[in-house]
């Protein structure tokens, strides 16, 4: 007679995801339109401004940064001492209200009516951490690289804004337009990432094949901020017991 067979084991329950606690928004291109800011330094070098834009686009399509911009078309170009020449000239760099992007305000107040805590983050000179607490925008923190001496990509950056939470890296989401500084070492840290394709990093980086598998690795791929908070709220409330 044939044993009757033993009965299948339980399925092991599936783990559960853990809750986003804390966002943290990069400034330039996120929060903040860069746009005119790139247009007033074009005036300032004298080049016209699509020219500048344009030549911006095809510098990023090749790996290339912003200090590869102003070195086209001004060899040996100075950011500091420009800085300090256009202060002086009364068109000082730097950003205000108008520069900030429509959805900004309203995705932060949402983020922390959620009960999260919201940060602000980037790698932005001294000056840009008077400018963004100028903008009143809900945030429990403002980080600024030049201020904080240290930038990204580097992994301290992104161990900061979760000290500043005061929550474990994988409770953090971190929002972005760029993949080598934003998307690439936040998951490297051990945090979620929501990649922002908006301004010229965000669609050359969001365009780029090679790029795929780390957007397939973050939590969120937005084409603007007003989507975020209900997208954190869906995923806290799966989490919930």
């Amino acid at each position: 007679m044939t044993a009757p067979a033993a009965p299948a084991p339980e399925p092991a329950p599936a783990e559960r995801p853990a809750p986003i606690d804390a966002v943290f928004f990069d400034i330039g291109e996120t929060i903040v339109n860069e746009g005119e800011i790139y247009g007033r330094w074009a005036d300032w070098l004298g080049v016209p401004r699509h020219t500048f834009l344009v030549k911006l686009g095809a510098i990023l399509a090749r790996g290339g940064g912003h200090m590869d911009l102003f070195e086209y078309f001004r060899p040996g170009f100075d950011l500091d001492a420009e800085e300090r020449r256009r202060a002086e000239a009364g068109v000082p760099n730097g950003f205000g209200e108008a520069d900030l992007y429509p959805d900004a305000r309203a995705c932060l107040a949402a983020l922390r009516a959620q009960g999260l805590y919201v940060g602000i983050a980037g790698n932005q000179p001294p000056a840009a951490a008077e400018q963004t607490a100028a903008l009143g925008l809900a945030a429990d923190a403002i980080g600024i690289s030049a201020v904080w001496g240290v930038e990204k990509p580097d992994p301290e950056f992104f161990a900061r804004c979760a000290r500043l939470a005061d929550v474990p890296p994988g409770r953090v989401l971190y929002v972005g337009d760029r993949i080598d500084n934003d998307l690439r070492p936040a998951l490297a840290a051990g945090m979620r990432a929501a990649f922002l394709r908006r301004g010229p990093w965000g669609h050359v980086h969001g365009d780029d094949p090679a790029h795929a598998p780390v957007l397939a690795a973050a939590s969120f791929v937005l084409d603007d901020l007003a989507s975020l908070p209900p997208l954190v709220a869906a995923h806290n409330a799966r989490t919930a017991p």
